[in-house]
């Protein structure tokens, strides 16, 4: 059934799918159900989802309250077009939580969010150049399609955008003071942003070394470069108010997206109040959305933040240590060596001797061996992201029972991927 359902999907999908991360050989499942930590396919199928839909879902998947308020809000409208007192409410709870948030604005998407929150940072400054991380995602918009590049205005990452348009994208290496010093020191002058996910989550999960964040503050605030910070994945999962908060560093700005719309289409980007108030229509940058503040995904992140506080970031992260340790210790006993990393409730396993720090040392993974381990996976029951260069998730969904089943089946997995065994 799956085969057909890929086979009728692709006469109307470029590539069978409608994000190309869902593709994978030699066809994906197609999802027919989902609830908790488990996610069922059209052959009844079912696995422990630490995908969870590439982040957004810390509760797991149709989590009883957030289904609840949700239904009760389609019973009264899905889209105004106006103003609601519910997105007032959602937006304190972001001031609230966020350290750097003093005003918000909501918008449709992770990618929306970047986009707008580097034209305000230009808006701001007069500046046209951004500096990026080698390797980082911050949406499918053409600016940041960037991912190569060593110093210089990067060639795009994409056919279709104009080289024209990435000429004042920089990029340097992830992790590295000197090369982004060089950089600063080169061009600073003309640099309106430095945008950059906190923990690289698009990479498969790398995190920045000691005061690695400290330094790119303090840099950025003497060369009057506003600093955004990516919590697109990062926002309410590292911790209650982010990973700025997680590492006690405070950006300009910030990006969110996934969680802060509880499981629906959502982003936002907030910051200093000085800067905000440069979005129209109180000030000349302009951005606008029909379904900006849409009142379903308003009331499904209202929901979900709720239920968030620090108890639930306490049980998290004692599942997610849980988990590491599990697959640390499978690492040590069979002597693989491979790369363990993660905080919080993210989690990712380097098949990669070396440990790693930036894009580059990323792409000198085993991926053939990862395809063979994600196949395994599968057929041990465990769903993950189909790419050695995505983050896995824990949610509160996920018993110790299940988190056990995932080490279980990550041990027959990986010895799999090295031809330890012939289960397959």
């Amino acid at each position: 059934m799956t085969e057909e359902l890929f086979n009728e999907s692709k006469k109307y999908f470029p590539g069978g799918v409608n994000s190309p991360v869902r593709a994978f050989k030699p066809y994906p499942f197609f999802v027919k159900s989902a609830g908790g930590c488990k996610i069922t396919d059209s052959e009844e199928n079912t696995y422990i989802d630490h995908c969870l839909a590439y982040g957004p879902l810390i509760l797991g998947h149709a989590n009883p309250k957030v289904v609840r308020e949700v239904s009760n809000q389609l019973t009264i409208g899905t889209a105004y077009g106006a103003p609601t007192e519910n997105e007032i409410k959602l937006a304190r709870e972001v001031v609230d939580r966020i350290p750097c948030a003093e005003m918000v604005r909501f918008c449709n998407s992770g990618t929306e969010a970047t986009m707008s929150a580097i034209r305000l940072a230009r808006g701001f400054t007069g500046r046209d150049k951004i500096i990026k991380f080698e390797g980082a995602y911050h949406g499918a918009h053409d600016y940041v399609l960037v991912k190569g590049g060593s110093g210089a205005a990067c060639l795009p990452d994409s056919a279709g955008i104009p080289t024209d348009t990435t000429k004042n994208t920089l990029s340097v290496p992830f992790n590295d003071e000197e090369a982004l010093s060089e950089m600063i020191e080169k061009e600073g002058e003309n640099i309106a942003c430095l945008i950059m996910e906190v923990v690289m989550g698009n990479v498969g999960c790398i995190e920045p070394k000691p005061g690695f964040l400290e330094f790119v503050r303090k840099i950025t605030e003497e060369n009057d470069i506003i600093l955004i910070f990516d919590e697109v994945i990062t926002g309410f999962r590292a911790s209650r108010g982010g990973a700025q908060q997680y590492y006690g560093v405070t950006p300009d700005l910030t990006t969110l997206g996934k969680i802060v719309g509880g499981g629906l289409p959502m982003g936002a980007f907030c910051g200093k109040r000085e800067i905000m108030e440069l979005i129209a229509p109180q000030g000349p940058v302009y951005q606008a959305g029909t379904f900006s503040g849409n009142p379903i995904s308003v009331q499904a992140g209202l929901s979900t933040l709720s239920q968030l506080d620090d108890k639930f970031y306490k049980d998290l992260e004692r599942k997610g240590n849980f988990l590491r340790g599990n697959i640390e210790s499978i690492i040590d006993d069979e002597q693989y060596n491979i790369q363990c990393v993660g905080l919080a409730s993210m989690f990712q396993i380097y098949l990669n001797p070396a440990e790693v720090y930036n894009y580059a040392d990323a792409q000198k993974s085993d991926t053939e061996s990862f395809l063979r381990y994600f196949r395994a996976l599968l057929k041990e029951g465990v769903f993950i992201p189909p790419s050695q260069f995505e983050c896995n998730f824990i949610s509160s969904a996920h018993s110790m029972a299940d988190l056990q089943d995932t080490s279980d089946a990550i041990e027959i997995a990986l010895a799999v991927a090295f031809n330890k065994k012939n289960k397959y």
